[in-house]
């Protein structure tokens, strides 16, 4: 009797379990309708994908973005980890780059210009002297064309010659697919008429906590890289390759972001705190292990893969309070962080790091996965 009756209560707690795990219902921040304009004759919208595990992602078209993406914690309670804003109007006022798509070119090219044989083409400097993730009016600040299957969402765009200084017409696709083992992936196709650098990205800033909720100096970071890109005071690439195991920059084993953030280092004072390109230990165009981030109250887990050779680990230095998320709370200091796959940065004049160069007839082709667990 005693064994039945141990029985039957451990069966109600595992029901009332289920049932509060159930009554996790998401109410959106934001409303669709305020997605829903039309940008240089172009309509927007709001895309939302869930799979059976309660991952929820939802995306505009306008910069093929991510606008949330609601994970759950060790205990079943979902919250939104991408931060972001509540309308297309917001997103045109702050700064674009929040879950964007970058491209033709993310990250800095030095001096705002390169050269392809003979002819040097200039970039819009807007970052001191450099031109950073293609200029302010690049990729992230368009309206895609979309299609929508179920949980795969294809954004294209055709970027026309000389747009933003770059040469060529391109043709840009890129597929957001959530899957049951709940997996962000993104697939990049970049294709040119004329000789082009290309390296493309997603910009998402990241609180595992929630955004909104505080920074990120928590987070227990992992980064798949014994070697790293060190920068100038103008955060330009030096043109060498480091070790940096045993370093300040060295989180093959796992380390705080604010372990030590505040360090006197030079490269930390140059960038306010990480914004470094690390070499990823893994073989060329192999999809592996690149990064992850482990939020340890909430239990959540993101995990990055790539088939790229970098990854851009930046702290959100620079982000001062100005711009109001989703959740109402303004964006402060290091309350966000993003691990961007890439090209290294200012490849384009720096012939000893992997080409970045798309010829007619060749396509730039990328996958980065973003897996989301609990613990």
């Amino acid at each position: 009797m005693k064994n039945l009756n141990l029985v039957l209560i451990l069966t109600v707690l595992v029901f009332l379990n289920c049932s509060n795990q159930k009554a996790d219902t998401l109410k959106f921040p934001y409303n669709k309708a305020d997605f829903e304009t039309v940008v240089d004759g172009k309509p927007t919208r709001l895309f939302t994908m869930e799979n059976e595990n309660g991952i929820v992602v939802t995306l505009t078209n306008y910069g093929a973005k991510i606008v949330s993406l609601y994970t759950p914690d060790r205990n079943g309670k979902r919250a939104d980890v991408v931060l972001g804003f509540k309308s297309i109007a917001e997103y045109q006022q702050y700064s674009a780059s929040h879950g964007a798509v970058v491209g033709p070119f993310a990250n800095r090219i030095a001096n705002a210009q390169f050269k392809i044989d003979t002819i040097t083409y200039k970039l819009p400097a807007n970052n001191g002297r450099s031109c950073l993730h293609s200029g302010n009016d690049s990729w992230y600040r368009k309206a895609w064309d979309f299609q929508k299957d179920g949980n795969v969402t294809v954004f294209t765009l055709e970027s026309p010659d000389g747009e933003f200084g770059f040469p060529g017409n391109k043709k840009a696709k890129v597929v957001y697919t959530l899957t049951e083992d709940n997996e962000l992936k993104i697939d990049y196709e970049v294709t040119t008429d004329k000789a082009c650098y290309i390296n493309v990205t997603n910009h998402s800033y990241f609180n595992l906590r929630g955004e909104g909720n505080g920074d990120v100096l928590n987070h227990e970071v992992i980064i798949n890289a014994g070697k790293s890109t060190p920068v100038n005071m103008f955060m330009i690439p030096t043109g060498e390759i480091v070790d940096i195991r045993g370093s300040f920059l060295d989180f093959t084993t796992p380390h705080t972001i604010g372990e030590r953030i505040d360090s006197t280092h030079q490269q930390l004072q140059f960038a306010r705190g990480y914004d470094f390109n690390y070499v990823i230990d893994k073989k060329e165009s192999e999809l592996a292990f690149a990064a992850s981030a482990y939020e340890p109250e909430s239990g959540r887990l993101m995990e990055v893969f790539t088939t790229e050779p970098g990854i851009q680990f930046y702290t959100g230095n620079h982000l001062r309070g100005a711009e109001t998320g989703k959740s109402g709370v303004a964006y402060t200091k290091r309350t966000g962080f993003c691990l961007e796959t890439q090209h290294f940065p200012d490849s384009p004049n720096q012939p000893q790091f992997p080409s970045t160069l798309v010829n007619p007839g060749e396509v730039f082709q990328s996958t980065t996965i973003y897996k989301f667990s609990a613990k």
